[in-house]
């Protein structure tokens, strides 16, 4: 390579959703280990690899964008695929219920006080919604004939003034209980995934790779956000009686200390489990116990 030539960065871009899970997304990518900051346009924050550009994009939008090529990958709901009719590859599930990336459902839903008690009652009736697509496919299924209008926003407050039902997300139904609505079935189940370019995936090895390893980080985030690691010394006559009170992902590490008769005893747990595990195993002769944080947990 002559002197003063730089070998051209290749570059991966990806598109995260904007919205809801906006600074959650951001804040998942920093504990995967990538720091992601606003610039000047906020569809191009920064982001501390210079191997990556980000794209932020309405959650509806991406799949189309990565069919398209527009962008290589994405964070994106599986519903919106399927509304879409993207064809594009499904690299991984981010959902996790300790975090912001939980399981959503999309649900028929009507007014406590209207006359549809089951999804047969939406015959001829009219329904809003904001994933057309998605309700005319269940619709069919159900072989029901209905009308579907697209809502633009503020789809909870219209059944009773503009349509007789609604489709909506949901993750508790709490919502939709506030403004006096009940869920009449269950349309689908939608979780955050990530997906990428069928062309990009099969064709780009270098691609393919810097996506497999956004995967892991981002999954190994996930997977650390509800567990905690324990580090304490047991006295060998101890031991057995500890032992019996840890959970762990395989088995704990154990090494024996300098001191004789000693041993230092790590081991991964729920965080949930910490203060209820930690006096029993004070109490079965453990000492010198530290709980620290993890940022990562890869398999």
């Amino acid at each position: 390579m002559k002197k003063g030539l730089k070998k051209a960065i290749k570059i991966l871009t990806i598109g995260l959703p904007k919205g809801s899970l906006e600074q959650t997304t951001i804040a998942l990518f920093e504990k995967a280990g990538w720091r992601i900051k606003g610039g000047d346009r906020d569809l191009f924050p920064n982001i501390d690899d210079p191997e990556i550009e980000v794209v932020m994009l309405r959650a509806q939008e991406i799949a189309g964008y990565v069919e398209n090529r527009s962008i290589d990958c994405g964070l994106t709901g599986r519903d919106w695929v399927s509304e879409t009719g993207a064809k594009v590859r499904e690299i991984c599930s981010l959902t996790y219920s300790k975090t912001g990336f939980r399981k959503v459902k999309w649900v028929v839903a009507a007014p406590i006080k209207s006359s549809i008690k089951s999804p047969k009652d939406l015959q001829g009736k009219t329904i809003v919604t904001e994933a057309v697509n998605l309700t005319k496919k269940y619709l069919r299924g159900k072989r029901i004939k209905a009308r579907v209008d697209f809502s633009w926003g503020a789809t909870e407050a219209k059944p009773g003034l503009f349509c007789d039902a609604i489709v909506e997300v949901t993750e508790t139904g709490r919502s939709l209980l506030a403004n006096n609505l009940k869920i009449i079935d269950t349309v689908l189940e939608s979780e955050t995934v990530l997906i990428a370019n069928n062309s990009v995936w099969k064709n780009d090895v270098w691609k393919r790779e810097k996506i497999q390893i956004i995967a892991m980080m981002l999954k190994g985030a996930l997977e650390a956000s509800s567990r905690v690691g324990l580090k304490m010394n047991v006295p060998e006559k101890s031991l057995n009686r500890v032992l019996k009170f840890l959970p762990a992902l395989h088995t704990p590490t154990l090494s024996q200390l300098s001191d004789q008769g000693w041993y230092s005893l790590e081991v991964i747990v729920e965080e949930k489990q910490v203060r209820e595990l930690i006096p029993l195993l004070k109490k079965a002769g453990a000492g010198g116990i530290i709980e620290y944080p993890l940022n990562k947990l890869i398999y």
